[in-house]
């Protein structure tokens, strides 16, 4: 299996008429249309949002499932589900299949993925290098918190708008290859 997948990060929480929605809509639709794979969590919220999108766009979706949450179900627009037992597995596969993240607004679990990704990126732990692309400016207070040689050690960007993130992702992913 040669395709380039993008692990997208999100909230879960936010709902369909929301501007995180939207936004995580058009960034599946753009992760589709570039033909990248889309993979994420698997539930509702933008990782929903991002399914639906990259669906929408003729792309292939990959949903990484818990066992620890009984009673959530996979959103309709996973076209292949990973189950796992626990977050800690559910966590390393998304981190394992990715080949470039996108962090969306979230939550304390957005916040534990981003931190994790960025670490192994730190401690080179991720081969090859992979680019982390941090969508608005939601998570900035969190960067400037860790300082700036910080980003520079490792491929972290952060991006505008959905345009900004497939730049950034077609740079590096075409560079990669």
């Amino acid at each position: 299996m040669n395709e380039t997948i993008v692990t997208v990060f999100g909230s879960g929480e936010v709902g369909a008429n929301s501007r995180a929605y939207k936004v995580a809509f058009e960034l599946g639709q753009a992760i589709g249309q570039a033909g990248w794979t889309l993979c994420n969590g698997g539930y509702g919220g933008t990782m929903a949002a991002a399914g639906a999108g990259a669906v929408a766009a003729g792309g292939h979706t990959i949903g990484v499932t818990c066992a620890a949450f009984k009673r959530a179900r996979p959103n309709p627009y996973i076209r292949q589900e990973v189950p796992t037992f626990d977050l800690l597995q559910r966590l390393n596969t998304l981190v394992r299949l990715g080949r470039a993240y996108v962090v969306l607004p979230g939550g304390t679990g957005t916040l534990l993925e981003l931190a994790m990704v960025w670490e192994l990126l730190n401690k080179r732990l991720l081969k090859p290098a992979r680019p982390l692309v941090l969508l608005g400016e939601f998570w900035k207070p969190v960067v400037d918190c860790v300082g700036e040689e910080q980003i520079e050690a490792v491929r972290l960007h952060v991006a505008e708008d959905v345009a900004g993130v497939t730049e950034i992702l077609g740079q590096h992913i075409s560079a990669d290859k």
